[in-house]
């Protein structure tokens, strides 16, 4: 069973780490492939239209995520570091809130660890949607390895 480790935010960063049973390599296909990331991508009952995935440094990622009810929300990102199969690093740009997502995958035990780090401009915004983060992170893993069972 996969082990979820929420870690108490610290000021202005915010870090959600899951063990998968899964390679390095799996884990990063899984994001890279916009095709399968737009499957798992986002909190429980999201879908997500992709508009730009360029995968690569200085690269965009635009998209739309579809919440169950019926809202739409507009995300804007680019692609900082990309280290094939260990880190992808992204900066967040809109709507709402900046952040820069460091994500990192290390081999552990049979598996492998996967651990997002996301830091915010203010410590005062992560006391604000710390928790609602915390939660979107969990249902997004969950999606995430119920994709992996999948593919």
């Amino acid at each position: 069973m996969p082990q979820q480790t929420i870690l108490p935010a610290e000021g202005n960063e915010i870090v959600s780490t899951r063990v998968f049973d899964a390679t390095c390599e799996q884990l990063f296909e899984a994001f890279s492939d916009p095709q399968r990331l737009q499957q798992w991508w986002g909190p429980q009952g999201f879908t997500n239209t992709f508009e730009v995935f360029e995968f690569q440094p200085g690269g965009s990622w635009r998209f739309t995520m579809h919440a169950p009810e019926g809202a739409k929300y507009a995300n804007v990102s680019r692609f900082l570091e990309i280290e094939k199969p260990a880190r992808i690093v992204l900066e967040h740009l809109e709507p709402v809130h900046w952040f820069q997502m460091t994500m990192t995958l290390d081999e552990e035990g049979a598996g492998s660890r996967l651990t997002w780090r996301m830091r915010f401009k203010t410590e005062e915004e992560v006391m604000k949607i710390g928790r609602f983060i915390t939660a979107a992170n969990g249902e997004n893993f969950d999606r995430l390895q119920a994709h992996l069972g999948q593919s």
